[in-house]
Parts: structure tokens; C-alpha cells; sequence
């Protein structure tokens, strides 16, 4: 919860969460008020001294709730992936309510968009992603799917599928490339963090209808892509392709996500490898959470089940030599799913389903050992592609 003093902003934490024992990096408040609308922050403990267990204990029973400064969230994200007392999935929700806080600001409509304001949520969706890559570094598909079953969900479809689609691209890279340098999972983190960014120029009435779209609506939707790469790139000043996080990736697998691995997508009708890597990571990613992710409108497909569905859009789709690799980095999981049904190619993970438009097969399952066929090429990742010409 994000509590506003005049130009200041505090955001609550858990006292179970907070750093003991060692230099604390950020300060402590409390709200002195009894009165909501009267707010009083005094500081209860300032940053670089030491909080002993005792004086944790201590101010839990005379405070109510404990807040920290909203300029000093990365600090305290920071210090709680190093805590060894919180939990993956205590460390996970708390990066992912903090990413939410900075989606808000720019999915918010009213709010006006700004170039401040974009800047700003890049920036804490990248302390959010660098933190959760630390989390997670090291689990497999199947590990995070169980964290994310056991993290909250919200109303808006748009922020938990984000971060989830995050979540699942770093650890399809880490699959991907073992070596990966913790600048490319943050690029891969972001790249499913933001690339719905362009819905914050359409309704949300749109967005999350749960319903079949009408043609109309569909086609509104499908320029979400050219909005969020063209916010990228005329809002977003610091965001080039210098530094670490290389943003010129970024803004491709905005641009490219809903691109078709057999040239069918959209907005381009890209095909193969002139797909960004990441584009094509972030789709799988944004497939897999749409179809086995719980959400409170839909009944989801088993682990299995949703393999055996993916499968029929191999070579379609989806990158044949990554969905070998993705399946591959799902634990004790056997291609033997019973659902003998496909998604059509049109079907829309970005969007929230009512009931998944299941169909019988159309198309064959497109099986083959691609990794022994291709793996002295494609084992290869270039991170910085240079930009593919758009076609005309």
C-alpha cells in the first residue's frame, strides 16, 4: 500500500520482512496520525544503523505498521532478496506488488502519460526484474510455475500476466543459454514485463473483457504492439540501446511478440529468425501462463495438457528449436497429455478468456530432436541482433 505526504510517498512493509542484524539501507517510518486524512510519517530508525531482533520485536508492539520512503523501494528490494528469513514466495510477492505499483502509474488513465512518467516506471520495472532474477535464478519452468500459483492475483488481467510472462522468460532463457549474464535475464525479464506497454493507449473495457472480442475490438487490440514500441521510442528518452540493458531488444519484442514463427502474426508478418529471440521466448512465455495460469474467469489446462496444446503450434506459432528446449526445462513432465485439442493461431494470450476456444486439431504435432539437429548454431545466442528492416 503506497501512502502519499505531500511530495513524498511511502509504501507499507511486513516487519517479518525487514532486514535484522546487519546495516539497514533504508529508514523506517510510522504513521503517527490517528486520522487517515491527516497522515504523520515521523522516522522510527534511520538507514546505516544496525536493527537487532529485540528492536524488531520492540516496535512491534507499540507500532502498527512499519513504511518505507517510495525513493528507497529499490533499497529495500535489495536488501530482502538477501534476506534468508523471507521465502522465495515472500520475496516474489513483494517484488511483484512492487511492479504493479510502477505498471500503475502508467496504465492508470487518470493520470496524464508522460515522458517522467514512463522514464520512471522503467526504471522500477527494472529494479523489480534485476530483483526477481535473483529470486529466481536457477528454477526450472516448473518451479515457477508453482511460485506464481502461489502469489495473489488482481483484478487487472494486464498486471499479473506481465509478471508472470517476466518470470517465465528469464527462466526460458536461463534454459536457453546457462550461462546467461544477469544483464541478459533482466533484458529477458523486461521484454515480458513491458510488452504489453502499447494497452495503456486502448480501453480497458477492451482489455479486460473476458469475452469474445467483436472484429472491431480485435483489430483495435492487434495495434497494441506499433503503440507500445512507439511510446518506447518517442516518451522514453533514455531508453537506447547503450548500457547494459540493451532497450533496442526491449522495444522489438514489444514490437514483435505477436509475430507468428510461420509469418501469419502481426503487425509485420515476420517470420523465423527475423524474429527478435526475446520476441520469440516472451511468446511462448505469454502462451504457456495464458493457458495454465488460475484466474478467477477461466478453468486452466494441467502442465501436461497445455504442453500437448502448445505442441500443435510448433512451427507455427511457436519457434520449433525454443518449444523443445521449453519442454525440456519442465520437470517430470512427459509429452502425454490427454486433451487432443489445439488454440487457433489467432488466439490472443494478452487477453483474458472466459473459456479457452479450444478446438479439434487442425494440424499435425510437430516433433523432431530440433536441439542435436541445431544446437551448434542456435546454442549460440546473440543478445544484441541488430534490427530487422520492417517489411513493407
Amino acid at each position: 500500500m503506497v501512502k502519499n505526504l505531500g511530495s513524498e510517498s511511502f509504501f507499507s512493509i511486513s516487519f517479518e520482512l525487514v532486514l535484522t542484524e546487519a546495516s539497514l539501507p533504508y529508514d523506517l517510518y510510522i504513521n503517527s496520525s490517528t486520522h487517515e486524512t491527516r497522515e504523520k510519517f515521523v522516522k522510527i530508525f534511520a538507514a546505516g544503523n544496525t536493527l537487532s531482533e529485540s528492536d524488531l520485536a520492540d516496535f512491534k508492539t507499540k507500532y502498527f505498521q512499519l513504511y518505507v520512503l517510495e525513493t528507497q523501494r529499490d533499497l529495500y528490494l535489495k536488501s530482502l532478496v538477501k534476506n534468508e528469513n523471507a521465502s522465495d514466495t515472500q520475496k516474489a510477492e513483494v517484488i511483484k506488488d512492487s511492479a504493479i505499483v510502477y505498471l500503475d502509474r502508467i496504465f492508470d488513465e487518470d493520470k496524464e502519460f508522460t515522458n517522467e512518467v514512463l522514464e520512471e516506471t522503467i526504471e522500477g520495472c527494472r529494479e523489480s526484474v534485476e530483483s526477481m532474477v535473483e529470486v529466481i535464478k536457477g528454477y526450472d519452468i516448473s518451479e515457477v510455475q508453482g511460485l506464481i500459483a502461489n502469489l495473489s492475483f488482481h483484478d487487472f488481467y494486464t498486471y499479473d500476466h506481465s509478471i508472470n510472462v517476466s518470470m517465465y522468460s528469464i527462466s526460458i532463457f536461463q534454459a536457453l543459454k546457462p550461462n546467461a549474464s544477469k544483464a541478459e535475464l533482466v533484458i529477458a525479464g523486461m521484454g515480458g514485463l513491458l510488452h504489453d506497454l502499447g494497452k495503456v493507449k486502448i480501453s480497458t473495457k477492451i482489455i479486460n473483457n473476458p469475452g469474445k472480442l467483436s472484429e472491431e475490438d480485435f483489430s483495435v487490440i492487434k495495434k497494441h504492439p506499433e503503440y507500445g514500441h512507439e511510446l518506447m521510442e518517442s516518451h522514453c528518452e533514455s531508453c537506447s540501446g547503450e548500457g547494459e540493458v540493451d532497450f533496442e531488444i526491449i522495444k522489438r519484442v514489444i514490437l514483435e511478440h505477436h509475430e507468428n514463427y510461420n509469418g501469419t502474426g502481426y503487425p509485420y508478418g515476420l517470420k523465423g529468425d527475423d524474429i527478435h529471440v526475446f520476441a520469440r521466448i516472451t511468446a511462448i512465455a505469454d502462451f504457456y501462463d495464458a493457458i495454465t495460469t488460475k484466474r478467477s474467469y477461466h478453468e486452466v489446462l494441467s502442465t501436461e495438457d497445455a504442453i500437448q496444446v502448445m505442441s500443435r503450434s510448433v512451427g507455427r506459432k511457436i519457434d520449433p528449436k525454443l518449444f523443445e528446449i521449453f519442454t525440456q526445462n519442465v520437470s517430470n513432465v512427459l509429452m502425454k497429455g490427454k486433451v487432443n485439442q489445439e488454440l487457433p493461431d489467432e488466439f490472443d494470450p494478452c487477453q483474458p478468456h472466459n473459456v479457452l476456444p479450444l478446438r479439434k486439431p487442425q494440424a499435425k504435432v510437430q516433433r523432431d530432436d530440433f536441439l542435436k539437429k541445431d544446437e551448434d548454431n542456435f546454442g549460440k545466442v546473440k543478445v544484441s541482433q541488430g534490427r530487422k528492416k520492417k517489411p513493407a
